[in-house]
């Protein structure tokens, strides 16, 4: 949490002005940390630097949800660290985030050892779309095929539970989609099915997916 400035050697806080979250492994033990601004700072988070004991790709935020996911036989992989908050606090205490912008086999295989029936519950924006996308492959790669919850609206999982409840959050989860059917309905809403020539690459692609 401290550096040592280059000019004079001195040391500063690497993290001023910022709200923490510790990264925890699965021993109980703080890693890393990542620190979100609560000023006008030109890098909204910052993250601990990889090392010898902190390693991203192995590891995952949430690492305290995964007995709950392995009692309740169920595990959301959200995008970030206010997801995880957020829901818990809501009472839906089984879900984890990736460290980094997408998910590695590595960690796909450390949250597979807690549950094998997980739901993908990235933000509802085209980036998140693509996330999930990647993170089915990904599972289908370790014989898992996941679920994916839509989100309307293009909101994350921590503006949809504060805005709509625990109630319509659960309904989402109820109404999740097999990769099939998450892709499918993402295939259709990229094209315009009365253009011929749109309408005969459509039916390409989702050619591609059902073999």
């Amino acid at each position: 949490m401290v550096k040592k400035s280059q000019k004079n050697n001195s040391l500063y806080d690497a993290y001023r002005d910022r709200l923490m979250f510790p990264i925890i492994d699965i021993r109980k033990n703080i890693i890393g940390f990542g620190g979100r601004t609560l000023v006008d700072a030109r890098a909204k988070y910052i993250n601990s630097p990889e090392s010898l004991i902190y390693y991203k790709s192995n590891n995952i935020y949430g690492v305290n949800n995964l007995q709950n996911a392995a009692r309740k036989n169920k595990i959301i992989l959200v995008e970030g660290y206010m997801d995880v908050i957020s829901l818990s606090n809501y009472g839906i205490d089984y879900c984890v985030a990736s460290l980094g912008t997408s998910l590695t086999n590595e960690q796909a295989k450390l949250i597979s050892r807690y549950s094998k029936n997980i739901y993908i519950c990235y933000d509802g924006d085209n980036a998140g779309i693509k996330a999930a996308e990647r993170a089915m492959e990904i599972f289908s790669e370790i014989n898992i095929d996941p679920y994916t919850v839509r989100i309307p609206d293009g909101l994350d999982p921590d503006d949809y539970v504060k805005k709509y409840g625990k109630e319509s959050f659960d309904n989402l989860l109820e109404n999740a989609l097999n990769p099939i059917l998450y892709k499918y309905g993402n295939l259709v809403n990229s094209y315009d099915l009365k253009d011929i020539d749109q309408k005969v690459e459509f039916l390409e692609k989702i050619t591609v997916i059902l073999s």
